[in-house]
């Protein structure tokens, strides 16, 4: 499987780009899937339903099946967040996944930046961040970075397609 991530402070708008940029990747043929990692706690299941109740009374995993869709629910219970390799290990195989959050990780991303919010660029100190996607161009720091506006969401998918890599490689 190749990876590509997305990084970008809170309120950059990860997740509006990405939320763009998957329909043109599978439109080009290629299965998707998606990590991503949050800092905030969440619950994918609602109290008082079975599932909900089952965790809460201590299950450490409960899988919901129906003809639609399955989803897996684990709780840590104290244990340790998941590394990106755990959570890969985790994926079906795809073509590409994506990956949302996890900053610093050793994977090829595209920095997403939005100057009102603030927040101090990620590229001068992440090799790993190949281009800029912002609401104005990074300047003489981006070192010779491709920059894309933040709707450039064909040539940002084409980038994406093009510069994915197995996950490890070039470790």
């Amino acid at each position: 499987m190749k990876v590509f991530g997305f990084a970008g402070w809170s309120g950059s708008g990860k997740t509006t780009l990405i939320e763009q940029v998957i329909p043109r990747l599978v439109a080009r043929g290629l299965v998707v899937s998606l990590i991503k990692h949050s800092h905030h706690e969440f619950d994918v299941d609602r109290p008082g339903k079975d599932s909900y109740r089952h965790r809460a009374a201590g299950c450490s995993e409960v899988l919901v099946t129906s003809a639609r869709r399955w989803a897996l629910m684990h709780e840590l219970r104290g244990a340790g967040d998941l590394s990106l390799e755990a959570a890969l290990a985790r994926m079906s195989p795809c073509d590409l996944v994506l990956v949302e959050g996890f900053k610093w990780a050793d994977l090829p991303k595209l920095e997403i930046h939005r100057t009102g919010n603030g927040k101090p660029w990620l590229h001068p100190d992440d090799p790993h961040i190949l281009a800029i996607a912002s609401d104005e161009p990074p300047g003489p720091s981006a070192g010779g970075r491709p920059w894309f506006a933040l709707d450039a969401f064909d040539e940002i998918a084409t980038f994406v397609d093009t510069r994915a890599r197995e996950f490890g490689a070039d470790r």
